[in-house]
């Protein structure tokens, strides 16, 4: 047709994702919150614009946003009449401001509450656990606002105390990956401070008859924190630390435990009254855990041996001429061992002034010392190194074992590997945009690990609804090798919907738009997905 012009826009997974916003209405839940903004492009628009860049995994900085935008079916995604200049640096920093002052806490948290209920979810066991984003630069300017916090050097998960950083917690449903509250920190807050305020301000904004019970790693266990929690049902593992855990490590083995319903577990039940809390403490043995301790133990051993032996090799080529020099390195090496015993003698050497053999009556004119050693295993600290491997404690305020027995309660706490934790690797993928966190001003940089973590929910929700349809239809879609499967990941989904377009058909008006690429897989996946999300991949005319 003469004077046709044709305009492919990339669609590729994007209406899933504008789909989820949708079902959880994210722009009208932000713009209701934060009030009118006066602009061209509401806050949630923008908000919605920034989780679509992030799901979008092409990792584009703020001031990219435009040249991300430009070959979307905006008008699709968000509505008519927005254009990808619209959504410039400045739309979506004065967007990032204004989350940042109604509270990226409370935004989230409105959003998350929503999406629980529209899909319902219910809340039972909650994860905590907390993880830093990195910064390179300075940060030297500390913001005025005192909400915001500082961004700043402290103890770094990701072994580099080198950098700052900032300190995000995060609550996750249990099994679901569902994350329900989130809290940023300053770079030097400590989880065994954060932890139970976190877990005391989710309580207070949930609904009253909710029941829940928190997950968490040992960062929440000291006697101050358990005692603070009291009235909220816990479980977290024991540190390792404590001199009552170190007892029981060397009094219990594997003989004086039961098995557990989960392969190469064992478990012995006990009451504890640390901290004056009651509760319920249960020694728990793996054997896959033993092995893995124990072979890295053998190669402690072997690396201590080696070290040792150097170091006796060297001292006996060394003569001493002052005795208490001797001594004090003889105590110190004879200490140095963990897994080993020293055994240093000392040999005298006299010393004369004449060359060749002293002659009869001669005195020495200096005597010189000299160590030689021994090395042995120190079997008694070997074998008592051995028997602490393998196990942990699990702790539990709640004393009613129906509520949490021995394998419940291990399910659970392993439960984090699939939950919050999953969670944090996904929002440190690098294709995610974690690494675009250039943003100077922490107010900003507060609000854009909000919407990270909002991205976050979109992902896990589009995951659990295609699980959970799936689960309910007893049917099944290929994963990447092609085999049947009720639990694919939306990355995988996300993968199999690039290539399809949105093709408009212009001719000085729009006159006609189809969805191009289109295949059966598809198709199927939409199935599952309902009206919603279909209305995105269907032809407008």
């Amino acid at each position: 047709m003469k004077g046709t012009l044709y305009i492919t826009q990339e669609l590729d997974h994007l209406g899933i994702v504008a789909g989820i916003c949708e079902k959880i209405s994210l722009i009208e839940e932000i713009d209701r919150f934060v009030g009118p903004s006066g602009r061209t492009v509401s806050v949630g628009e923008a908000i919605q614009v920034m989780v679509l860049n992030a799901l979008g995994f092409v990792g584009r900085p703020l001031y990219l946003f435009p040249e991300f935008m430009k070959n979307k079916p905006i008008e699709k995604l968000i509505r008519k009449g927005l254009t990808a200049d619209d959504f410039n640096e400045h739309s979506l920093g004065r967007a990032l401001d204004i989350i940042f002052k109604k509270g990226v806490t409370e935004v989230f948290s409105l959003l998350a509450s929503k999406s629980l209920k529209v899909f319902n979810i219910e809340l039972g066991g909650q994860q905590l656990d907390s993880t830093s984003f990195l910064f390179h630069g300075e940060y030297n300017k500390p913001s005025t606002d005192p909400e915001a916090i500082s961004i700043t050097h402290g103890y770094s998960k990701d072994h580099r105390p080198d950098l700052k950083q900032v300190v995000t917690s995060l609550i996750c449903n249990y099994k679901s990956k569902i994350p329900t509250y989130l809290e940023i920190h300053s770079g030097n807050d400590v989880d065994k401070k954060t932890f139970p305020k976190t877990i005391e301000a989710y309580v207070k904004q949930l609904e009253s008859d909710v029941t829940h019970y928190f997950i968490a790693d040992s960062a929440l266990y000291s006697e101050e924190n358990i005692q603070k929690l009291s009235g909220i049902s816990w479980i977290t593992r024991v540190p390792a630390t404590i001199a009552e855990v170190k007892k029981l490590y060397h009094t219990f083995n594997k003989d004086d435990m039961k098995e557990m319903e989960e392969d190469g577990y064992s478990f012995l039940e006990l009451g504890s009254l640390y901290g004056s809390v009651k509760q319920r403490w249960f020694l728990i043995f793996s054997e896959k855990a033993y092995k893995r301790e124990i072979a890295t133990l053998e190669k402690k051993i072997e690396k201590e041996r080696k070290s040792l032996e150097q170091s006796v090799q060297s001292i006996a080529r060394k003569e001493f001429k002052d005795y208490e020099e001797l001594m004090c390195q003889k105590n110190a090496l004879e200490k140095k061992g963990r897994y080993h015993k020293v055994s240093l003698e000392i040999t005298e050497n006299n010393h004369y002034s004449n060359p060749g053999r002293p002659r009869k009556g001669e005195k020495a004119s200096y005597k010189g010392f000299r160590l030689t050693g021994q090395l042995a295993k120190n079997e008694e600290a070997i074998n008592k190194a051995k028997s602490s491997k393998g196990k942990f404690i699990l702790a539990t305020n709640e004393l009613n074992n129906s509520i949490f027995n021995s394998n419940n309660i291990l399910s659970n706490y392993k439960g984090q590997g699939v939950s919050v934790e999953s969670g944090f690797r996904f929002l440190k993928d690098p294709m995610f945009f974690a690494h675009s966190l250039f943003l100077k001003k922490p107010e900003r940089i507060m609000a854009l690990i909000m919407i990270m973590v909002l991205s976050l929910l979109i992902y896990a929700l589009a995951e659990h609804w295609l699980r959970d349809e799936l689960e309910k239809q007893n049917k099944t879609l290929p994963n990447q090798l092609g085999k049947a499967t009720q639990k694919p990941t939306m990355r995988r989904i996300f993968q199999i919907f690039q290539g399809i377009d949105y093709l408009i058909i212009q001719n000085g008006a729009v006159i006609e738009t189809k969805i191009t690429n289109l295949e059966p897989i598809h198709y199927q996946i939409l199935e599952f997905f309902g009206p919603i999300i279909q209305k995105y991949y269907f032809d407008d005319t």
